[in-house]
Parts: C-alpha cells; structure tokens; sequence
C-alpha cells in the first residue's frame, strides 16, 4: 500500500531555532538647539558638557549661534564641544531632532521639517487650536518634557525646576526685605538677641519643601499650611525637624499671616490655583511684609496676585510687597540650564542606543506619557478635550 505523500518537504518537517526580534541597531542623532525667542527666557536645553558626551557617542549637535548667552555659555565652549555653530536659524530647525525650552511659534515650526522629533514644554493654557493643528500637518512627533514622568510616578524635569523656583523664593524675599526695596528692614533669618523673621508657605509640595529648607537653613520660624495630611508628613520626615504645620483653615491661616514676614504661595490646581489667601488677609499683613506667589503660573493663591516680569517683578498693594513673576527658574538660568540638561542627555543617549524614538519609546513608558503627537497622530486627552480635536491612544499606536 503507497504512503501518502505530504505537502511539505524533508526540510520544511525539521525543527527550526525561533526567531527572535532583534534590537535596532544604534543610530546617529542629528540634534538641533535653536536661540530661545520668548520674553524673558535665557535657559537652553544642552550644556557643552551634555554635547560633549553626545557627540562622543557619534551624534551631530547643530546650535544656534548665541543661544547660550543668556547662561553664558559661549559659541566658542560649544564648539569646542563638538557642536556645529550655526548663524541660520533654518539650519537648526532642519536637523530631525529639536530641542527647545519654550514652545516653538507658528513661525518657528513653519521652519520644522515633516516628520521631524520636538522636544520642548507644551503650556497648554497658552496654545490656541492652530497650534496643534500645524503641528498635525506637518506630521511631528512632539514631546512635552514637563509631562515626561518616570517609574516612580515623579515629572523629573517639573520636580527639578520647582526645587530651585522653592529655593528662590527664599532668595527673593530675603532681598526683598531690606530697605532698599522699601521692605521692613528685616534680615531674613535669626541673629543673636533679634527675634527670628517668621516665614508662611501655603503648600506642601516640592516647592514648598526647599522653600522651608532654605528658610530653615537661614534660621527662620516657619509655618507650612496644605490641606493634605500626608504631604505635611512627609515634609516633617524630609526636613527631620519638627516644624509647624497645618491645614488650611481661613482663621489660623489669617492669623498668621498677620504676624509674618514673608509668605510664600506654593499651591498647585489640577487647572486654576484655588485662592486661598483673601484681600482681607493681605490687608492685614504687616507693612513691608513680602508676597512671593510661585504660583501665579496657575493663577495665583493670593487673591491680590498679578503677574508681574522678571524686568519689572513687584508690585505694592496694602503696604505688601507682591513678587508674581512666573516661570521663576528662568531667573537663574544657568543653573536651571544645567539641571534639564542632566535629564535630556540620558533620555538622547538611550534614543540612540535603541536606534531611534520609536524603539526607545516601546520599552520606556516615560516617554510615551511625555508624548502628545505621534507623527502628526495627537495622543493627549488633555489636549484634545481642551480644544476639541480627535484622539488615539499612544499604546494603540506604539507597540
């Protein structure tokens, strides 16, 4: 009797080894750095340092002639570096990678080539619809570094930039006290025989826990009010001291106010600040007494907060000094410049390595939160609840 004879071959029948995937190999990046334009802003994204190390890796860095004047850094340094100084601005936004610390005008992404990678804050509030619809058009992957959160759940470059505009707020205020800025003369911390300055912080944050480090470093009485108990814990635990907390209450919070020196507004909203210190309380406050609302970014905490510039910063209103600057970090830029620095390069260095933003971005979820436009495709519900525009899931996407 025949055997039947099978459809496949003696070589198809043999076992195979399984195929695995195989990782991207490493890719040059071709980096852009363009001069920041917005008001007031000096910061840059890469330190020549940070270049150096890249280029070592095999990456082109195109910056923009001048863009590190406003941290000192000179064309010269990022030469040096390995950087390609560049004196057109179109040059740099032609590389496929840019980095930049504000986002970038309607101009300046009419200069982006199509399906290039943005790096750079988002600032929803301050967009209109046009924005991201360029954007889509020009089918740009675009990542906000102030959304980009890591495995322990923490907005790396958002932590770092509160920690100095906390630190900050100490160092302004303890300016502002003296008599030259019609302050009440006070120094802000405690000298032999003279009572200690009293310091309020509303807010219990990041903000607000280098606000009280650097005012307990100078020998100040504190007080710190937030409305949650865990937070105001953790900030007794970090400090390792037992310092006066509370929860906002209108009464005790009036209180003291009444009796500070400085007071110092670190309170987040999920999308408006919640005012928390009345007109009344600012009245009663002492004359010469100072106001630093870091967080009139949102809004303000204070009800008589008004934004104010870094060129023109205060403001007088019922004897109190108001110190309403946003985006606080950019008063000390090179220190702000080297710390986002420090947390782009390992993100660039790794993007190389795994052979391009898409690679990377599989196997770190960091980058996928940061990222609200995926080759033109938005995937921020934020985004697009804000301004009414359609939307996909970036793991639908990136897989």
């Amino acid at each position: 009797m025949n055997e039947p004879i099978s459809p496949f071959s003696k070589e198809q029948l043999l076992p195979k080894p399984e195929m695995l995937e195989i990782q991207k190999q490493k890719g040059e990046l071709f980096i852009g750095v363009p001069k920041e334009t917005h008001f007031e802003e000096k910061r840059i994204c890469l330190s020549p340092n940070a270049v150096a190390e890249l280029t070592a890796n095999g990456h082109r860095v195109v910056i923009e002639s001048g863009a590190g004047e406003g941290v000192n850094f000179t064309d010269n340094e990022y030469s040096e570096a390995g950087a390609k100084i560049s004196y057109n601005t179109k040059d740099v936004f032609s590389c496929n990678i840019i980095l930049k610390i504000e986002p970038p005008s309607l101009n300046e992404i009419k200069l982006i080539n199509p399906k290039s990678i943005l790096f750079s804050a988002m600032q929803i509030k301050t967009q209109k619809k046009k924005y991201f619809e360029v954007l889509a058009k020009k089918r740009i992957t675009a990542i906000a570094f102030d959304y980009i959160q890591d495995n322990h759940g923490i907005y790396p470059i958002v932590k770092s930039l509160s920690e100095i505009a906390g630190i900050a707020s100490i160092l302004i205020a303890s300016e502002l006290m003296n008599n030259c800025s019609k302050g009440n003369g006070l120094l802000l911390g405690n000298i032999s025989g003279v009572p200690a300055s009293k310091v309020v912080i509303i807010g219990a944050g990041t903000v607000g826990e280098f606000a009280a480090r650097s005012a307990m470093g100078l020998g100040a009485n504190i007080e710190v009010f937030d409305n949650s108990l865990t937070k105001l814990r953790s900030l007794q635990h970090k400090l390792g001291y037992p310092i006066s907390t509370s929860t906002i209450q209108p009464k005790t919070l009036a209180e003291s106010l009444s009796k500070c020196d400085v007071a110092i507004g670190a309170i987040r909203g999920e999308s408006r600040t919640p005012i928390v210190a009345t007109e009344d309380m600012v009245k009663n406050m002492k004359d010469g007494a100072v106001i630093v609302d870091v967080s009139i970014d949102k809004g303000g905490c204070f009800e008589t907060s008004e934004v104010t510039t870094h060129s023109s910063p205060t403001t007088m209103k019922h004897g109190v000094i108001h110190y309403c600057v946003p985006n606080i970090p950019s008063r000390y830029a090179r220190t702000a410049s080297v710390s986002i620095s420090n947390i782009f390069t390992p993100y660039l260095l790794n993007i190389g390595e795994k052979g391009g933003l898409e690679n990377s971005a599989r196997f770190d979820k960091s980058l996928q939160k940061g990222m609200y436009f995926y080759h033109g495709i938005l995937t921020n519900k934020s985004v697009a609840d804000w301004f009414n525009l359609p939307y996909t899931d970036i793991n639908l996407l990136v897989f």
